[in-house]
């Protein structure tokens, strides 16, 4: 059953912290292999479900040690029809990953969450295409039809919530919103955005917050922007829009490439962990007052995570639930 799906404690407004890097941790850190950055391939074997519990336990001690409620990710970006199927995963070979991953930080949970500092379990979903290109490209109504099979599933578990990150255009994150709509699930869509602080269609970030929430009734719990760098995306962030409260999540990368710079890079580009924990500050403070729930995406790991905890920690003080 799950613990917070009818009350997202997110939403108080206390910091949360998310992981960092989940893929490129454990591919340029740790050394795992596996194809397309579908790290649920590791699901199959007991040594590898051991580096995802290693991953996992690492921000689970990190929360805890800094007394910060967490959205813990499962490891299933990739586990969709598309991508599942070129890794020869049929539809209950799919479903079947997806609620050992839930399982497996309901472990997690258990072992690290605290008084005051609740663990969020988040069913993760993917782009049904590239992360950093739009193709494939869906209706909304194909969309909602394509992830509707793993929200489903992840509403049949203690899930408390389902995310989608690195959305790229407006359709695909209308077709996830209604979808877990029709689940009765709460929904998070993050979207990602090129150098320019734009979505790689174009279209504004906030155009595509409207346009999402007006086709779906403002069903999204909330939004978040994670795979770009603070440096692409600061210059549009308006304290005074009126859908700057609506975005309330920043997952970054460590780099300030653009997007086909870091598919050209033959290594991982790891920046400036402090530096980066400095420029989530200066977000929070300057443009994004709502801003409660940070982490890392590509090239970040767990010393970036603390860093930015640390620099936003003092700028949330702990609400009063009395």
């Amino acid at each position: 059953m799950a613990t917070y799906r009818n009350a997202l404690p997110q939403l108080r407004g206390d910091l949360f912290m998310t992981d960092g890097g989940f893929e490129t941790t454990l591919i340029f850190l740790d050394g795992q292999q596996f194809p397309d950055f579908a790290a649920f391939e590791l699901l199959k074997t007991p040594e590898g479900i051991e580096a995802i519990r290693k991953y996992l336990r690492s921000y689970g001690a990190l929360a805890k040690r800094l007394g910060l409620g967490m959205v813990l990710e499962t490891p299933t970006w990739r586990a969709n029809p598309d991508w599942g199927t070129k890794l020869g995963y049929d539809a209950k070979a799919l479903e079947q990953v997806n609620r050992t991953s839930v399982r497996l930080l309901e472990e997690i949970r258990a072992e690290f969450e605290a008084p005051g500092a609740p663990i969020v379990i988040s069913g993760l979903l993917g782009p049904r295409g590239d992360g950093y290109v739009v193709d494939k490209a869906m209706t909304a109504t194909e969309a909602e039809d394509y992830h509707g099979p793993q929200i489903r599933t992840f509403a049949d578990t203690a899930a408390d919530l389902v995310s989608v990150l690195t959305i790229n255009y407006v359709e695909e994150g209308i077709g996830v919103a209604m979808a877990a709509k029709r689940a009765n699930m709460p929904v998070v869509i993050s979207f990602t955005l090129e150098t320019d602080g734009n979505l790689p269609t174009g279209q504004t970030l906030g155009d595509a917050i409207a346009q999402v929430d007006a086709a779906s009734s403002t069903y999204p719990a909330y939004y978040m922007i994670n795979c770009a760098h603070p440096t692409h995306f600061a210059n549009v962030l308006h304290p005074e829009a009126a859908w700057t409260p609506r975005l309330r999540g920043i997952r970054a990368n460590a780099s300030k490439m653009s997007h086909a710079e870091l598919n050209e890079a033959p290594e991982l580009d790891a920046g400036n962990p402090v530096e980066l924990g400095q420029e989530f500050a200066e977000l929070r403070t300057q443009h994004l007052p709502h801003l409660n729930i940070v982490g890392g995406c590509c090239g970040t790991d767990v010393r970036h995570v603390e860093q930015v905890a640390l620099a936003c920690r003092p700028l949330v003080p702990k609400a009063s639930h009395a």
